[in-house]
């Protein structure tokens, strides 16, 4: 559990070192890296969380916990300062605030991600935990390299991107954490923990990752990017499972 906890949060800095190399990418190279995201996320939470909710519950509970987790992170990004990454990255006038609730914005997409993971270890499912851990560590390498290109990109030293494009990956294992103490401690609620990490999960993706990827005229090719990332995310919790 350590170990996948950890490799999950490291997968955002590994995802940051190729963005110190450049310091531009085409909007469709972005778009595709988000639309494959969003298929992983679809995937870890149609495949993995939501079946499992159902095993150990029932529909009612599952219904439940994803609208828990849908209103949840609704109500988060109304009170957290929040900045759409992908339209904005190339702009050169967006000052020293911007990059902070840009960072406070991939806060707000780690924590749910980080709770899935540590509510998935913590339920009587023992291969749940490996599955769901290697969904979120696979989506947040393409998220640490967009944070870390966002950041370089708009004026900040490449050392200091990086370092902060990797701490968003901590607070998603400190999450991890706190998601795995509640479970313990509360057998019962993991049935709709499980929900409301699929929920969260969702709505990250139809709320944020693919309205992104459509927004420059790149559909076709975020489209793609979305059949294989779900398509490889299905095959990897086929050959876990």
């Amino acid at each position: 559990m350590i170990l996948g906890s950890l490799a999950t949060s490291l997968c955002t800095a590994a995802g940051a070192l190729p963005a110190l190399l450049f310091s531009n990418i085409s909007h469709r190279g972005r778009d595709s890296l988000l639309a494959f995201t969003a298929g992983i996320m679809v995937a870890a939470s149609t495949y993995g969380l939501i079946p499992s909710s159902l095993k150990l519950s029932n529909l009612w509970v599952l219904t439940i916990g994803i609208l828990l987790g849908t209103v949840t992170l609704t109500l988060m990004e109304l009170l957290i300062p929040h900045t759409d990454p992908a339209h904005d990255i190339k702009r050169s006038d967006s000052t020293q605030t911007g990059s902070w609730m840009f960072l406070s914005a991939m806060a707000l997409h780690n924590l749910p991600e980080g709770l899935s993971v540590g509510v998935s270890y913590g339920s009587p499912n023992q291969e749940l935990g490996t599955i769901v851990a290697l969904s979120i560590g696979l989506q947040n390498i393409p998220e640490g390299f967009l944070t870390a290109l966002y950041l370089v990109t708009h004026g900040m030293r490449r050392r200091y991107a990086f370092l902060l494009a990797a701490l968003t990956g901590g607070l998603e294992f400190l999450s991890c954490w706190a998601g795995l103490k509640f479970t313990a401690s509360f057998a019962g609620i993991v049935p709709y923990g499980l929900a409301f990490a699929a929920g969260a999960m969702l709505f990250v993706v139809y709320k944020e990752l693919i309205p992104e990827s459509h927004g420059d005229g790149n559909e076709r090719a975020s489209t793609f990017s979305f059949i294989f990332g779900l398509l490889s995310m299905i095959a990897m919790t086929h050959l876990l499972g």
